[in-house]
């Protein structure tokens, strides 16, 4: 019997019956997506061709041109419905933004005509002044302009035509995590495709790709109202685990529960209309987690789609009474969730367009090679900037257990590749390849493909580990905006492939031929990048330990993690790309130290509100309770009461016990909190709030975990894990 008696009708209802759009997905995928399709059938053809040729070149579009495309957009928004549009832009914030207007203008004869030309889709001014700058917007200054991103394609949400835009400030600095990332795209282009020269003449251009995986949790949403914790954290801040939880993995891959499944194909349903490619459901480990994943798409586009996605699932979520969770660590001693960013390059060469998998000659397999140790050489040299990029509140929780990798970051690429590249390293020693060292090497080259055959296993303990053609960043969060990590990716892989190609010319220049330059390279990348490889168990003791020999560096919580983004050496390399000035790279420092101080605020203000107002009293409840049953049996027993009543004496002096230290822990952790938030700076504040104030979670969630098996069930305030996780 349910303790919440209100929630019962929401427990037994039946899944909704989710009657697909039409037959076929092919049908209606992409059916609200401003799409070539659409553009073509919409647009002139001289507009068409403009349009194309701005989004293949970055040149701008002229003003002519852009009315005709807002005039276009305009009747193809309408006669989908839409009556409003919007420049939808993602501020760091971590989420989306946006602000409707509506297509008409009213006339003075009181009559009105609809209206949308270029410079409203190319350009507004959302002002948006309270979101995040870092101190690039003054008062007086406050002004925020959005610009048209004619890469990514509009869609429409509901009568909403949403365009994608960049975010910047009157003074011209980036205020989202788009345009950093088109810079970075934009860079890695030019020096991957110079580096392509050496093997294919006909590669006149190279995306990143990038293909997620979203997990999240599902939980009723009458019980994500009873839980304070919930509702206002993402997490759970108390709760003893249950006594059935992930441990018989029987979740995994199992049979979907029907109303997650009904919610899946609802949410599912949405993504395709609007273009979002997702191909894959599955039960996750915890009960109640589970994820879904797209394909690959270019890496701007995916990560509009991930933004977009989760906005949607959480949309969709309410029809099906669900609650999305994407907390990286929901449930205490359970898996957290992740979003795994498997990253790649793209050539536009008719064969063997994927950069980083192995083809079926030693010239192709030599490209992938090079690809190969440059990225690896790439996350070595920035593997504190890439680690900077997975901070957060909720990743502190999850990195470094449950098949979350470790906060040390190290590269995984198998057993196989790893004697690869062993016989390189020894078989090239810098004076030219003999005719029978080159035959060698070259057909053990060519076996790459048969030996990633069936030797491409992962391992869920690396955070960067390569996965046959690309490399999955495991590191990442759940909730996180996967452009910031992709952008220091590109920024570190487009300065190696300069570093690379510069040092491959000077060896051609002195008379190497071009294969031996290139391999004498490469083995010298190999050599000094063997500290990041690891190929064992990231949760071992004795990794860390190795891991500092090594000198990788350990950082577990963010408050430190996030300074390592805003070093000499990450601000020399995105200024010197022209991806972010030291301005920029500064301000979102002090952003994120002010976002997590925000966070771990409001974790412990609702923490002590829990602990003092639903907690203690019900505790206090229970326990009057119990004096009551002591005083009934001195009365029937007189003075031999205590042998009869000893257990709840003790159960008795348990509890004022456990109350007291919870009162104690509060009123400690609140003075550390005035103590932190009298500090000037927001990264004084962030390192006090880790430090100091977040010592006490534990501590009070320790003492009200233990109350929670005291107190009689019925009494206790709030649903327990075993609800929360086995909703069906």
């Amino acid at each position: 019997m349910l303790r919440f008696k209100a929630l019962d009708d929401s427990f037994n209802r039946r899944p909704q019956e989710v009657v697909p759009p039409k037959d076929k997905i092919s049908d209606y995928f992409g059916e609200h997506v401003f799409n070539y399709a659409s553009m073509k059938q919409y647009l002139s053809a001289e507009a068409f061709k403009g349009l194309m040729h701005s989004i293949d070149s970055g040149s701008r579009l002229s003003r002519s041109l852009s009315n005709q495309i807002a005039s276009a957009m305009k009747a193809w928004a309408m006669s989908k419905g839409a009556t409003h549009y919007t420049h939808w832009f993602q501020p760091l914030t971590g989420r989306t933004a946006e602000k409707h207007d509506a297509f008409y203008t009213p006339l003075n004869d009181g009559s009105s005509f609809e209206s949308f030309d270029g410079d409203q889709l190319v350009q507004q001014e959302p002002d948006a002044s309270s979101l995040p700058s870092g101190g690039i917007r003054n008062t007086f200054e406050a002004r925020g302009y959005t610009a048209w991103d004619p890469t990514s394609p509009a869609f429409i949400l509901g009568k909403t035509l949403c365009i994608p835009t960049i975010f910047v400030s009157y003074t011209g600095e980036s205020l989202d995590y788009k345009m950093p990332l088109l810079r970075s795209l934009h860079v890695l282009d030019k020096a991957a495709t110079d580096v392509c020269q050496y093997f294919d003449k006909n590669i006149t251009k190279v995306t990143a790709t990038l293909g997620w995986e979203q997990e999240y949790f599902l939980v009723d949403s009458s019980l994500i109202e009873a839980r304070p914790d919930l509702a206002l954290t993402g997490r759970t801040l108390f709760g003893h685990s249950s006594s059935k939880d992930q441990q018989l993995s029987d979740h995994y891959f199992g049979s979907i529960p029907e109303r997650a499944l009904a919610f899946m194909k609802d949410f599912e349903q949405e993504s395709l209309r609007l273009g979002i490619p997702v191909t894959t459901r599955h039960n996750e480990v915890a009960p109640n987690q589970f994820e879904c994943a797209p394909v690959f798409e270019e890496c701007n586009l995916a990560v509009d789609h991930n933004q977009l996605l989760m906005d949607l699932m959480e949309k969709v979520a309410k029809r099906h009474n669900f609650n999305v969770l994407l907390h990286e660590k929901p449930f205490k001693g359970l898996n957290g969730s992740g979003k795994h960013n498997n990253w790649s390059l793209s050539a536009n060469s008719s064969k063997h367009k994927n950069l980083l998998a192995p083809g079926n000659t030693p010239k192709t397999n030599l490209r992938f090679l090079t690809f190969l140790v440059n990225t690896i050489k790439a996350v070595k040299e920035y593997d504190d900037y890439i680690r900077s990029t997975v901070a957060s509140a909720g990743n502190d929780h999850r990195l470094g257990a449950h098949e979350a990798p470790p906060a040390i970051l190290s590269i995984f690429i198998g057993s196989q590749l790893t004697r690869v590249l062993n016989d390189i390293e020894k078989k090239v020693k810098g004076e030219a390849l003999t005719p029978d060292e080159k035959t060698e090497l070259k057909l053990n080259i060519g076996k790459i493909p048969e030996i990633l055959l069936d030797n491409t296993d992962r391992n869920r303990t690396s955070p960067f580990a390569f996965t046959g053609n690309k490399f999955e960043f495991r590191a990442v969060g759940s909730t996180a905006n996967c452009a910031e990590p992709m952008t220091a990716l590109n920024a570190a892989m487009t300065k190696q492939l300069i570093d690379f190609k510069k040092s491959v010319d000077e060896l051609i220049s002195s008379g190497k031929k071009k294969d031996d330059a290139i391999f004498e390279v490469l083995r010298d990348y190999i050599i000094d990048s063997k500290k990041i490889l690891f190929e064992g168990n990231g949760y071992g003791e004795e990794w860390v330990k190795e891991a500092e020999k090594r000198g990788l560096k350990n950082i577990p919580t963010s408050d430190k993690a996030m300074d390592l983004g805003a070093s000499d050496k990450v601000v020399e390399l995105l200024s010197s790309l022209d991806i972010m000035t030291k301005r920029e790279v500064l301000a979102r420092n002090e952003i994120s130290h002010e976002g997590y101080k925000m966070k771990l605020q409001i974790e412990s203000r609702v923490m002590a509100d829990m602990a003092l107002n639903h907690i203690i009293p019900v505790a206090l409840k229970y326990q009057n309770s119990l004096i009551d049953s002591v005083r009934g049996l001195k009365d029937i027993y007189g003075l031999d009461y205590k042998n009869c009543s000893g257990d709840l004496l003790c159960i008795i002096e348990e509890i004022s016990e456990r109350v007291g230290r919870v009162r104690q822990f509060v009123h400690e952790m609140t003075e550390e909190r005035k103590k932190a938030n009298a500090l000037e700076s927001p990264r004084e504040q962030s390192v006090a709030y880790t430090e100091n104030v977040k010592s006490y979670f534990s501590k009070i969630r320790y003492e009200v975990d233990k109350l929670e098996m005291i107190v009689d069930n019925a009494d206790w305030p709030l649903p327990k894990y075993r609800e929360l996780l086995f909703t069906r």
